[in-house]
């Protein structure tokens, strides 16, 4: 397509506070991942905002537990069957129901903060903004355009992978707008990424004159959580996250139960790590240690497709005036699934910020209004 057809959408007329006034609604929707609901809530604000731009929305029922999904689709003269741009989304965060008593949205000079604001509430309502400004203004996107928002994106998208995959083969793009890397930079490949569940188990015993009976399971998974940490190396890391043990403090725990991450720029690197994760014994014969391997994301490597999609988006930002540097991150997202199947995937193209998944969480005011047209101008510029 001409560069000088794709020039209006860069001068879009997006506005700051109206896309503050729209963005408070999802975020002070709470929506963890857990609590299928509480998601479920947060996907009917999604769905009605794109059924009003004319989108047709599909909500597709959750399954093993979490949330329902939303796709929905844009009317396009190609019609459904044409690839064309899958713009790939979480509604699902890491921040329980409760959390807006002590992360309230509140506006502060340049930044704005809230649960799940970065991570990545505000990046999914910028593309939605986005596509509202483009049919606004009358502008044509080349190909068709597809939303598809997910429910358990911050534990692994272990029940939406392969509806994230089978959507992904019907387009030609995949656009992901999690967070803007901390230099505004973009994503364009991903470390691969493995979990595993950890059970302990020893012998019960009471706390008090009798504590040489027993064998602890809490003693025995620190003992593990140590030693698995210190196999962490520049090529591929090791991290205990969760670790439940114990019932009763006057007894000795029978079971201790633990989520272990770990991570690698190499896909052979993480499938050497996941051996030695599965290789592990208990440190005495009197313990046991069970170790289950949990959901995977494959690593993505940058390639041509993706590489060549990242010069459209670094001339479009040139054009307004900032730069997107090309980057790998170790943080996992569902464009490691888009972007190891050889789809080209550009990711990190939301808003910027920092605190993700914690009570600092937080985005730049000034990031929205530019980082919008940019997303704006990759609709109408793909083709």
């Amino acid at each position: 397509m001409d560069d000088a057809q794709t020039a209006p959408a860069l001068d879009l007329p997006f506005e700051t506070e109206a896309m503050l006034a729209g963005l408070r609604p999802w975020v002070e929707c709470e929506s963890p991942t857990f609590d299928a609901a509480a998601v479920g809530r947060m996907m009917d604000l999604a769905g009605r905002d794109l059924a009003l731009l004319g989108a047709r929305v599909e909500r597709i029922p959750g399954r093993m537990g979490f949330g329902d999904c939303i796709r929905a689709r844009f009317p396009h003269p190609a019609g459904d069957t044409t690839p064309g741009i899958l713009i790939l989304a979480h509604l699902d965060t890491v921040h329980p129901v409760g959390t807006l008593q002590k992360l309230p949205w509140k506006r502060e000079g340049g930044t704005c903060r809230g649960p799940g604001i970065f991570d990545m509430k505000g990046g999914t309502f910028l593309a939605v903004e986005a596509m509202r400004q483009v049919l606004r203004a009358g502008l044509p996107t080349p190909l068709p355009v597809t939303f598809l928002l997910t429910s358990d994106e911050e534990v692994g998208s272990p029940s939406t992978r392969d509806l994230i995959e089978a959507e992904a083969r019907r387009a030609r793009y995949v656009l992901v707008p999690e967070p803007a890397r901390p230099d505004g930079g973009v994503v364009t490949g991903r470390y691969a990424i493995a979990r595993f569940r950890l059970r302990t188990t020893g012998r019960p015993s009471h706390a008090g004159a009798t504590l040489g009976e027993g064998r602890s399971a809490i003693r025995e998974m620190c003992r593990q959580v140590l030693a698995i940490e210190a196999m962490t190396t520049e090529d591929c890391t090791f991290s205990a996250g969760v670790i439940h043990g114990g019932q009763w403090v006057n007894c000795v725990a029978t079971h201790c139960d633990a989520e272990v991450l770990s991570m690698a720029k190499r896909q052979a690197d993480l499938d050497a790590g996941v051996a030695r994760m599965l290789a592990l014994k208990a440190s005495a014969p009197d313990v046991t240690l069970e170790v289950t391997r949990g959901v995977t994301r494959p690593v993505w490597e940058p390639d041509a497709g993706t590489m060549a999609l990242h010069g459209v988006a670094r001339g479009l930002a040139r054009s307004l005036g900032f730069e997107i540097p090309p980057q790998s991150s170790g943080g996992g997202s569902d464009g490691n699934f888009t972007g190891a199947m050889g789809i080209p995937t550009l990711d990190g193209l939301g808003v910027a910020g920092a605190g993700a998944h914690t009570l600092e969480e937080h985005i730049q005011v000034g990031s929205l209004v530019p980082r919008g047209r940019l997303f704006a101008g990759l609709l109408t510029r793909l083709s």
